[in-house]
C-alpha cells in the first residue's frame, strides 16, 4: 500500500474468507469514490480510503459494525435503510440514485449511489455493496442557477421595463443553453463510469477465490486484473478532471448570469431620476446585456467612440433603447446569412444650433449593423406600435424606445439603404451643460 494511506478494515463475517479480504482491502484502498460494503443488518463491514474521509473519520474501525443511523440524519438513513434492505430482499440492484445526504453534524452532500447485493460463495445474500460519487458542487451550482434566475425576475420587476427584461431574459437564456450543454456533459459523465466494470471484476475473482493466488499469476485473465484496476483509476482521475473543467465552466456562466443581474438592479434604483451619464458606460453596459447572444450568433463588434460630454438623461430609459437596439441589430446580422456579421457602435458629438439661447449640443449614440435591412416603405412604420418585420417579433421594442427617447428630450431615428444594406438607428440625447467650478 502506498505511504501514508489508510488501509481499509474488513470485519469477520460468516461467507467472506481471507482471499475475500484480500480482494475488497486491494479494492479499496484505491478507488477515488465513495465504496462501502454492508452485511444483511446494513452495518458497515468494509469501507474505502475515500469513504472514510467523507465521514471525517481517522480510522475504518470508526464506521465498522456501525449503521447510517449512527451518522446522517434519520429521514436519510431511514432512506438508505430500506433501499438496501429491497435489495437483501430481491436481489435486484439499485442504480445510479440521487440521494440528498443530511448529516448529524448539519452537512449537506449529494451523491449518485448505486447498490447491489453481495453474495457468498453459494450465492446466498449477505448484505450490499456500493458506490457513490460525489456530486455536490453540481448540485449547488444548480441551486446558484435557480437563485440568479429568480434574483433576474425580482430585478425586472422592479425596474418595470418589459423591453430590457425581454433582452435581459434573452441573453440569460443564451449562457443557459451553455449550461445545459455543460449539465448534459456531467449527466453523461457520471452515468458513464465504470461501476458495471468494476462489478464485472469482482464477480470474475470471486469464482476464483477458491484458486485465487494461481488465478493471479498463472492465468492469462487473472494476469490483466493488476493492469485493468490501474486503468480504472486512471479512468477515474481523468473523468474527475474532466468534470471539474465542466463545473468550472459552469461556474463562469452563472457569475455572467449574476454579473447581468446586478446591472439591471443598480439601473432599476434610478428610475425616474434625470442626471449625467457617460455615454460610454451607457454603451458598454448594454452591450454587456447583449455579449452572450452576440457571442452565440458570432456576429463581430466594433466600436468608434469619439470624446463627448455627458448626456442628460435617465438611465433606465436609455438603457432600455440601447438594449434593444443591440439586440435588433443582431437579429438582423443573424437573419442575413452572411458570415462577416457585424455591429458597429458609434458615439459622437453634435455641436449646439444656437449657444447663444442656452443649447448645450446634444450626443449622438449610434448602433449600425450589416444585416438584412429595411425596406424603403417600412422605414415610416418602424416605430408604429406593433408592427414588426420579424417572426415572432411582438411590435412594441422600437416603439417604446421612440417614447422613451421623446421624454428624455431627445430623438430616435431609423435609416437603411434597402434590403441586404443593413440599418442604422441613432439616438441623440441633450448634452448635460458643464459643471460650474466650484469656488
Amino acid at each position: 500500500m502506498n505511504s501514508g494511506s489508510v488501509a481499509p478494515t474488513v470485519v469477520d463475517e460468516p461467507g467472506i474468507t481471507p482471499l475475500d479480504r484480500t480482494l475488497i482491502a486491494a479494492f479499496l484502498e484505491n478507488l477515488p469514490h465513495a465504496v462501502y460494503f454492508k452485511d444483511r443488518q446494513s452495518r458497515f463491514i468494509a469501507v474505502s480510503a475515500a469513504h472514510l474521509r467523507n465521514f471525517r473519520r481517522s480510522t475504518p474501525l470508526e464506521l465498522l459494525g456501525r449503521t447510517d443511523f449512527d451518522f446522517f440524519t434519520e429521514v436519510h438513513a431511514n432512506e438508505a435503510f430500506e433501499d438496501e434492505q429491497r435489495i437483501v430482499r430481491t436481489g435486484e440492484p439499485m442504480l445510479e440514485k440521487l440521494e440528498k445526504e443530511t448529516w448529524a453534524d448539519g452537512r449537506l452532500t449529494w451523491v449518485l449511489t448505486s447498490k447491489m447485493p453481495l453474495r457468498d460463495d453459494n450465492g446466498e445474500i449477505i448484505g450490499t455493496f456500493g458506490i457513490s460519487k460525489d456530486v455536490t458542487d453540481s448540485k449547488q451550482l444548480e441551486q446558484d442557477l435557480e437563485q440568479a434566475h429568480k434574483d433576474l425576475l425580482g430585478a425586472s420587476r422592479i425596474a418595470g421595463m418589459a423591453e430590457v427584461a425581454t433582452g435581459v431574459l434573452h441573453n440569460v437564456g443564451n449562457v443557459l443553453n451553455s449550461l445545459n450543454v455543460s449539465a448534459s456533459v456531467l449527466t453523461a459523465g457520471l452515468r458513464q463510469s465504470k461501476v458495471d466494470s468494476l462489478a464485472r471484476l469482482s464477480a470474475l475473482l470471486r469464482e476464483h477465490a477458491a484458486d485465487l493466488g494461481s488465478f493471479l499469476t498463472d492465468d492469462p485473465k487473472g494476469r490483466r486484473v493488476p493492469e485493468f484496476l490501474e486503468s480504472l483509476a486512471r479512468h477515474a482521475v481523468s473523468e474527475r478532471d474532466r468534470l471539474r473543467q465542466e463545473l468550472a465552466s459552469l461556474q463562469k456562466n452563472i457569475d455572467h448570469i449574476k454579473e447581468i443581474v446586478s446591472m439591471q438592479q443598480a439601473y432599476a434604483t434610478m428610475v425616474g431620476v434625470v442626471e449625467p451619464l457617460d455615454p460610454v458606460a451607457l454603451m458598454e453596459d448594454s452591450l454587456r446585456m447583449n455579449a452572450g447572444a452576440l457571442v452565440r450568433h458570432e456576429v463581430r463588434v466594433a466600436r468608434e467612440f469619439s470624446f463627448v460630454p455627458p448626456v442628460l438623461a435617465e438611465k433606465a430609459k436609455v438603457l432600455q433603447i440601447l438594449v434593444n437596439l443591440i439586440r435588433n441589430a443582431k437579429y438582423a446580422c443573424d437573419e442575413s446569412g452572411r458570415h462577416d456579421k457585424l455591429v458597429t457602435l458609434r458615439i459622437a458629438a453634435v455641436p449646439p444650433a444656437d449657444p447663444s439661447g442656452g443649447d448645450t449640443g446634444r450626443v449622438r449614440l449610434v448602433v449600425c449593423d450589416n444585416g438584412v435591412g429595411i425596406q424603403a416603405g417600412n422605414l415610416a412604420r418602424i416605430f408604429a406600435h406593433g408592427f414588426t418585420t420579424r417572426t415572432g417579433g411582438h411590435g412594441f421594442g422600437l416603439h417604446s424606445s421612440a417614447n422613451a427617447a421623446r421624454e428624455m428630450k431627445g430623438s430616435l431615428v431609423a435609416q437603411s439603404d434597402g434590403p441586404d444594406r443593413g440599418a442604422t438607428f441613432t439616438l441623440d440625447l441633450p448634452a448635460a451643460p458643464p459643471a460650474i467650478p466650484a469656488p
